[in-house]
């Protein structure tokens, strides 16, 4: 940091309260903001992180509708297991509320209201759709209809989820409303709009002249935005859920959800700090983070900025804005809609006891300059052969030699010899490394640096043999065990940001009680005599059957998908009946059939056809065992030319429909028929 601030103000994301949060959320935002947030409270830095559920929008009103519910009945569900979600995790808010509160509607009103009064706003009618059958208008969610770009169905009015795509209302093809189908009209309406153009040079001043320093996607998109030029974006909606406009003449009109909810960091931090939060906002010796996804930079650092100069009084803006790119799901995009994530409720009940194992992951896999993907596969051999096997490993053997050797007792220490000054000065540059990474929003390669001491840990005991060493000099084994204890406190301490839980256990294995980031790499954290607990295993390996029963989950929500989104392809040109009565249909039976050689795709079969028999190779391999098609009937068509496949001659095709998921299904006559019964 270019300047040393008093205190820091950590502001994380609201999730929006219409569905649990995923591991593309806890990528983005919420581990490298806890992350963080250890590392200040570890220096003994006066940090508060605030969080909160974004519990206005169209989301919660289209959840709401289609359950047939209220949406305040569905913002309590999901903010209830949302934060009990996080707090399972190990996310350490110090606040985390919601925008339904009476503070937040309060502070939101006033802010809309003080910028009303000073004429921060500018009033425009523009036409909107409007669902004459269900008698409202409707946001850009509330529209489907077919993509320009990709003709994808179901496209909503600000975006294509097939194809991403950003959208308008006006640009889909035969838009619909959502909820009730019926063709929506334009109508007049007005709103206020906060004119952005007004604030375009201060922000370009504040982001491009003094913020060069942050990461590369946000101050690029920052800069494009700005180089297009800004125009008005309104703040108010067309809906009966959200806070009222505060002014007459609003009826029927809330605050718009974007203006909304990033006001929720001012009331949460009013609501936890009733008598000073002022100070975390208004005082320029306060840090403001504001930790984010990479969609939504521009609200954090164009539209709520723009938010906070109209208001004036003293509200600080970010000093950085740490936003990561998209985390992808084993090749796919993440996609509620789509079921494609992997939730973290359900991850806590799956893996109980294994929450540092996730966050180790996400951390070690973090989207910071670019997308990442989480595998299964990965998730498992990062934790088999990192955590367990070099983390875990190093503690395990120092805590059970130590019992071993020497009861359990920390054994005094002699003189250091060379491989022991050696191992305390590389995990020193290691801790010095982690910090400096951590200092500049680098959680992946500090979390590095944090395992090579580890590394470090291992290649020392390998080095010094203390199994060996007992056998000839007690007092060289006591430096290297106790050396060996000092290393498991310094992980402990370098950890504890990461993978709180294993830090917290490994505390306790070594009585250890407060720590502080300044501890890391001193040779006396544990002083000589005191006993430690029982080792305990760090980690366990996790095997195949479970992560095979993550994947097999998965492919079973692909195949949902498939077959909920499948339609039957356009029927083909007409033609003639003379034309189809030209193909010879045929029922038969299956008598022999077999894989062949060098195919993969190739069926090889007999065919019982009531004329002699026939041979005929179908490319359905992948889908059916060969033993399970003999003895059943099938139709083929027997007057195509013997055609050569693979070196073999094949004397018709059997027909196959293809499904939803792509697989074939061989079709069967629905009783048994005469092989040889021409169909038609």
């Amino acid at each position: 940091m270019e300047k040393n601030f008093k205190r820091t103000l950590i502001t994380t994301a609201l999730p929006y309260a219409n569905g649990p949060v995923h591991i593309g959320h806890l990528a983005g935002v919420y581990v490298p903001a806890d992350i963080y947030a250890r590392y200040l409270r570890l220096n003994g830095r006066d940090v508060v992180m605030i969080g909160g559920s974004d519990e206005h929008g169209v989301p919660i009103t289209i959840r709401a509708r289609r359950e047939g519910i209220t949406p305040q009945d569905v913002v309590d569900r999901y903010h209830k297991l949302i934060k009990d979600s996080f707090e399972g995790l190990g996310i350490s808010f110090d606040i985390y509320s919601r925008t339904t509160s009476d503070i937040h509607s309060e502070t939101a009103s006033e802010f809309f209201r003080h910028l009303y009064d000073n004429g921060q706003f500018v009033e425009k009618t523009s036409e909107q759709f409007y669902d004459e059958a269900g008698g409202r208008f409707l946001t850009d969610r509330d529209i489907v209809g077919e993509c320009p770009y990709c003709h994808a169905e179901g496209a909503y009015g600000d975006q294509c989820e097939k194809c991403g795509s950003s959208l308008s209302p006006t640009d889909l093809i035969n838009p619909r409303s959502a909820e009730t189908g019926a063709t929506p009209v334009l109508r007049e309406t007005s709103h206020w709009y906060l004119p952005l153009d007004r604030w375009q040079g201060a922000l370009e001043k504040w982001i491009l002249e003094g913020h060069k320093e942050w990461r590369t996607n946000v101050y690029g998109q920052c800069k494009s935005w700005l180089d297009l030029g800004l125009q008005p974006r309104a703040v108010t909606r067309d809906l009966d859920w959200g806070i009222p406009v505060p002014v007459e003449g609003a009826d029927g009109k809330v605050l718009y959800v974007w203006f909304d909810a990033p006001i929720g960091y001012i009331s949460n931090t009013r609501e936890l700090l009733p008598d000073t939060w002022e100070t975390y906002w208004k005082d320029p010796e306060t840090r403001i983070i504001n930790f984010i996804g990479k969609d939504n930079i521009v609200f954090h650092c164009i539209i709520f900025p723009a938010m906070l100069m109209a208001y004036g009084d003293g509200y600080q803006l970010p000093d950085n804005v740490p936003a990561n790119e998209f985390l992808n799901l084993e090749g796919d995009k993440i996609s509620t809609s789509r079921n494609w994530a992997i939730w973290l409720h359900e991850y806590l009940a799956d893996f109980p006891g294994k929450q540092d194992v996730l966050r180790y992951v996400l951390t070690a896999n973090a989207p910071e300059t670019k997308d990442n993907d989480f595998t299964w596969r990965d998730f498992q051999a990062r934790n088999n052969s990192e955590l367990v096997a070099i983390l875990g490993n190093f503690v395990n053997r120092a805590m059970v030699l130590t019992h071993k050797y020497f009861d359990g007792i920390v054994p005094q220490r002699g003189a250091l010899e060379e491989a022991d000054v050696r191992a305390f000065e590389d995990i020193r540059k290691a801790v010095v490394d982690e910090t400096a990474a951590l200092e500049g929003f680098h959680f992946r390669d500090a979390l590095k640096y944090a395992m090579e001491i580890a590394r470090i840990g291992n290649r020392y005991l390998q080095e010094t043999e203390p199994w060996k060493m007992a056998k000839t000099d007690m007092a060289r084994t006591a430096t290297i065990l106790n050396t060996s204890v000092q290393i498991c406190a310094t992980l402990a301490v370098a950890f504890e940001p990461f993978l709180p839980f294993m830090a917290g256990k490994l505390l306790a294995m070594l009585g250890q009680g407060k720590i502080t980031w300044d501890m890391a790499g001193r040779e006396d954290l544990v002083e000589a005599g005191r006993r430690l607990g029982q080792p305990e295993l760090l980690f366990e390996k996790i095997e195949d059957d479970a992560i095979q029963a993550q994947l097999d989950r998965l492919e079973r929500i692909k195949k949902e998908n498939q077959t909920k989104n499948w339609k039957p392809e356009p029927v083909v040109a007409e033609t003639s009946f003379d034309d189809f009565m030209k193909l010879d249909i045929r029922v038969g039976t299956v008598l022999e059939c077999e894989k062949v050689k060098k195919s993969d795709k190739l069926l090889k079969f007999r065919i019982d056809d009531g004329m002699g028999g026939r041979t005929i190779l179908s490319g359905i391999a992948k889908y059916y065992n060969p033993e399970d098609l003999v003895g059943r009937q099938v139709c083929f068509i027997a007057n195509f030319p013997p055609r050569k496949m693979m070196g073999q001659e094949s004397q018709g095709m059997i027909l196959s429909a293809v499904n939803a998921d792509g697989s074939l299904t061989v079709v069967s006559p629905s009783a048994d028929a005469t092989p040889g019964a021409k169909v038609g």
